[in-house]
């Protein structure tokens, strides 16, 4: 799937934690029911034999949404399962060599909480990059934090586009009108949601509204 900026107005990670009333395979439907724009896949105690199979499930339900799906981290598990790319941090694979190994099509994220770290990740092959943590993360609390000014002077210092994460909510996703980044990467906000179709469908609408031009 060739990657486009449009594909990161929402931007959905999951996470295991609220997983129980439904499965997680149900709760990924209701948000692509919503209106996510993108799913990345985040196991981190799973094999890769299963995560392999999850990830192939997963992908089956995003293509009948035409949404991409990112695995994080993994590269092994995003080159076996077929999905459409991958997204690593900082002190995860190198960009170049994951460009490198998936060829021109396969999309790659890449975190970046520096100007610096932004452009190189650029230089090196990213489609795009992931910018936080924008606010307190209750998925990840010792999460380095950034102020909307660094987001905004990550997002005009490269010309791939940026997706907002960490802590984001309907509340506080506002906060960061003009800041220059083409989507909101949300988790609790969806995936914690009591109606996750609704809150799926009122983040895109936020999401459009925050990053119109």
């Amino acid at each position: 799937m060739r990657f486009d900026r449009e594909m990161l107005r929402l931007y959905a990670v999951t996470d295991r934690a609220w997983v129980g009333r439904q499965t997680l395979s149900e709760q990924i439907e209701d948000a692509l029911r919503g209106g996510v724009t993108l799913v990345q896949l985040r196991e981190k105690n799973l094999s890769k034999e299963k995560f392999v199979a999850e990830a192939k499930a997963v992908l089956a339900l995003c293509r009948q949404y035409g949404v991409p799906l990112i695995i994080n981290d993994r590269l092994d598990v995003a080159l076996e399962s077929g999905a459409d790319g991958v997204h690593v941090g900082i002190e995860d694979a190198p960009v170049s060599e994951i460009r490198r190994q998936a060829g021109p099509d396969f999309i790659i994220g890449a975190t970046a909480k520096t100007v610096a770290q932004a452009r190189a990740a650029q230089t090196a092959g990213a489609d795009y990059l992931g910018v936080g943590a924008v606010f307190p993360s209750p998925t990840k609390r010792n999460a380095i934090r950034i102020t909307a000014e660094a987001l905004r002077e990550i997002c005009s210092s490269v010309s791939i586009p940026a997706v907002a994460i960490g802590g984001i909510s309907a509340e506080n996703a506002p906060s960061l009108k003009g800041c220059g980044m083409a989507g909101i990467a949300v988790v609790s906000a969806i995936f914690g949601a009591s109606d996750i179709q609704q809150a799926a469908a009122g983040l895109r609408a936020l999401a459009e509204s925050i990053t119109a031009p």
